[in-house]
């Protein structure tokens, strides 16, 4: 879960020093689960992710056929959420069933004819479909300086609980 920032504002993060390096953001965060349970102010803590780079995971072959299925059904998502809202004002409720209907049909429609569309114009330069992500190649754990001693002294001793 991710809230809005509320610790000190992050002006300049090389002031931030590190004490710990991972390769997956899970034992990072971990990490920063662990000083939080010994009441570590870790408002004063950045994960941050180094060596970032943009991976494209190619999931399949694009076609028309393809275009118009993934159009439909992002369509009847987005219908059927205005079909439930429309619904809300419907003042006969067996009239509420049928406007929810008609929303996810017609957004099936709409959706298939866009994505028809879209990849009419495409032209034939990307005959795939794919999903990107940011991965990191570490992630660390930065403190600001002036609880740089007390992080340290607090991942030591649950070093120390550990082994």
């Amino acid at each position: 879960m991710t809230i809005s920032q509320s610790g000190p504002p992050v002006r300049d993060i090389t002031r931030y020093e590190p004490v710990a390096a991972f390769t997956a953001y899970a034992e990072a965060q971990e990490v920063v689960d662990a000083l939080s349970d010994r009441h570590f102010p870790v408002e004063n803590t950045l994960i941050v992710g180094v060596d970032l780079r943009l991976v494209e995971r190619v999931l399949g072959r694009l076609n028309y056929g393809r275009a118009a299925a993934m159009g439909a059904a992002t369509g009847a998502w987005f219908g059927l959420l205005i079909g439930l809202f429309f619904a809300i004002f419907t003042p006969d409720l067996s009239n509420s069933l049928g406007v929810i209907l008609w929303g996810l049909v017609w957004g099936a429609v709409a959706g298939a004819l866009f994505g028809l569309f879209s990849y009419a114009l495409t032209s034939g330069r990307r005959d795939f479909y794919s999903q990107s992500g940011l991965e990191a190649g570490r992630y660390e754990v930065l403190v600001h300086p002036d609880h740089v001693a007390e992080a340290r002294r607090l991942l030591e001793s649950r070093r120390s609980d550990a082994g």
